[in-house]
């Protein structure tokens, strides 16, 4: 058992983000415990009898050459837990080590590679080059990267809208962390954090958890973002992102909440119902860059707009929420998070049909105008 660094880390902001613990599990992967208070986590022993991790990934990426995508292949994911009894939850921490991913008494936040990735072997030190598609319609490449799971709580009834502040803001820091961790290894292009929440959304285990992962392409969505903020550079001579919060600030009848360091709204042609968008008002790349005030009211922000969730419909809202970061000299991206569910109304879900799925044209059953306005009547 080492810790990856012997001291907290700070960069320019002042802001310390304190290092994990990190161990094995009894396959080879690496598990990582970080603690809410001032004692180091003392994990325990995984002896369960696990087959050992693959050196090579068994995953691969295929490039469709009608879109340039990159298409992960992950065929053991089949194999992945599906809805277990609570007894054999294997996010709750089991200190025999026998039952569960997490060998521990108990456990603040953890995060441990995933034993059924979408892509792995992303370990320090370890080169890939992602291929140059060139002429050829046919590209294929290892699925390097990696996958982590990001265990919010050891309470298995717990969710992240119930956690404390304080808790919430210790998330924030395991982001930063782990998203400037993944970002200096090899090959890694991008690095995305996100939750889903609830069945309808496709979950498997209930206990509240998210998950990490590492690229080593960039996603599309980021691509056409990145595009759409250079064209208006261009065209405008301004940031495409600074200019959409200012836009939707002085409009005001999307915004949620706006505080001296946040603002959370419903974007002017959202998508999908309940979405929103966190900015933080300075404009930052990536989630380590905040300083101390920035990311305690970011983690507020986001807690409230969980909650507004929890509230709307009186039932727990099934949702993904994500972030979209960058690395500190991309010429374009502003740090964010994007919050949406799938339930359009408190009985009925929205469904990805012939426009969304075949031709990713969304049609929305509510104008984000309504959709604010409901949010904000149940705003703590």
């Amino acid at each position: 058992m080492t810790s990856t660094d012997d001291s907290p880390g700070a960069d320019d902001t002042g802001r310390v983000i304190r290092e994990p613990v990190s161990a094995p599990l009894a396959d080879g992967r690496e598990i990582l415990f970080y603690s809410a208070g001032d004692e180091p986590p003392v994990p325990g022993v995984d002896h369960r009898d696990l087959p050992a991790a693959p050196r090579d990934s068994p995953t691969r990426i295929r490039r469709d050459p009608q879109t340039r995508d990159w298409v992960m292949i992950a065929p053991t994911r089949q194999e992945r837990t599906y809805k277990p009894p609570r007894k054999m939850c294997p996010l709750c921490p089991d200190p025999t080590g026998r039952s569960s991913e997490v060998p521990a008494e108990d456990y603040d936040v953890v995060v441990f590679e995933n034993r059924f990735p979408s892509l792995s072997t992303a370990h320090a030190g370890t080169g890939f080059t992602l291929p140059e598609p060139v002429d050829e319609l046919l590209v294929e490449a290892p699925g390097y990267g990696r996958c982590e799971v990001v265990c919010f709580t050891s309470d298995h009834d717990g969710a992240f809208s119930r956690l404390s502040p304080e808790r919430a803001r210790m998330m924030v820091d395991v982001w930063s962390q782990r998203t400037d961790d993944l970002l200096s290894r090899d090959g890694v292009e991008e690095v995305f954090c996100f939750e889903n929440r609830g069945e309808e959304i496709g979950v498997t285990l209930t206990h509240p958890h998210g998950q990490i992962y590492a690229y080593p392409f960039r996603t599309h969505r980021t691509t056409t973002m990145t595009e759409a903020a250079r064209e208006h550079r261009s065209r405008t001579g301004t940031d495409l992102f600074e200019t959409i919060l200012a836009t939707e600030v002085a409009d005001g009848r999307r915004v949620l909440r706006r505080t001296e360091y946040t603002t959370a709204f419903v974007p002017f042609a959202a998508r999908w119902p309940a979405e929103v968008h966190i900015y933080p008002n300075r404009h930052v790349r990536r989630l380590a860059e905040l300083t101390d005030a920035e990311a305690d009211d970011l983690a507020l922000t986001y807690l409230d707009v969980l909650r507004a969730y929890d509230d709307l419909y009186g039932k727990p809202l099934p949702y993904i929420a994500s972030w979209h970061q960058y690395r500190p000299d991309a010429d374009e991206g502003h740090l964010h998070a994007e919050l949406f569910s799938i339930r359009r109304s408190a009985d009925k879900l929205k469904y990805l049909a012939g426009s969304e799925s075949g031709r990713d044209a969304f049609v929305t059953d509510k104008t984000p105008e309504d959709v604010a306005a409901d949010l904000r009547k149940v705003l703590r």
